[in-house]
């Protein structure tokens, strides 16, 4: 590792492993057994838990697709938090003051911006894109090409799917576009490729196969518009 890039105030955990070329900013906690892999770009006063792995190369097998990195590296902002046992792959963003809850899993090509919680064993997956202030609590699937605006809560084991056709034929992999202000209730699914407007609430438990209006709130399986 490059000790002239880890500044003397960092604080290291027994058992860290620091690749090459990872940037560390001032005032850096990082936690037991956790490995930062080559080119992370850590911003200043960062805490990071035990037995994580930041900055993940994208893998697979033939069967499953590939997504073009945009960034190189994995770039964390000042002042988040990342807890325990969560994987972070390279060519994703997480701005500043974020929060990232333990066993938590954000894929390639994702963006969390600031002030926003990603929380205990949720999953971003890639090429997703989440604003300002948004809370995904605890077991959310927040499937691939997904977007959620400023504001957006997702409650506990919301789950979100991106393909159509589950496989069966060709079909543009998109999630769910979901509008500054929606409000998703534990144990909803969303479908493919639906968009939930502003302040829309989804009572929990729906299964949202359509469009939602803006300042609608839908509730059942399908859900459906209630005054």
């Amino acid at each position: 590792m490059e000790q002239s890039q880890i500044p003397k105030r960092t604080k290291l955990g027994q058992n860290v492993v620091i690749e090459e070329g990872v940037q560390i900013g001032e005032n850096v906690t990082i936690g037991h057994n956790t490995v930062i892999l080559k080119g992370t770009i850590i911003g200043d006063h960062v805490i990071i838990g035990s037995n994580c792995v930041l900055g993940v190369k994208k893998s697979g097998n033939q069967k499953m697709r590939t997504s073009d990195v945009k960034h190189p590296h994995l770039t964390i902002g000042n002042n988040t938090k990342i807890g325990n046992n969560v994987t972070i792959y390279a060519g994703s963003k997480i701005a500043d003051h974020v929060f990232v809850a333990d066993h938590a899993s954000i894929r390639e090509n994702s963006m969390i911006d600031s002030q926003t919680v990603i929380g205990r064993g949720a999953i971003v997956e890639l090429n997703t894109s989440i604003g300002k202030r948004c809370t995904v609590q605890t077991l959310a699937y927040i499937t691939g090409d997904t977007i959620l605006e400023d504001d957006v809560f997702i409650g506990p084991c919301v789950s979100m799917s991106n393909d159509k056709y589950m496989g069966k034929k060709p079909y543009e992999l998109k999630g769910a576009y979901i509008k500054k202000g929606a409000k998703i209730g534990n144990n909803a699914t969303l479908l493919p490729n639906i968009t939930i407007g502003e302040n829309a609430i989804v009572g929990a438990g729906s299964v949202v196969t359509k469009d939602v209006p803006a300042n609608a709130t839908v509730v059942g399986v399908p859900a459906k518009t209630i005054k």
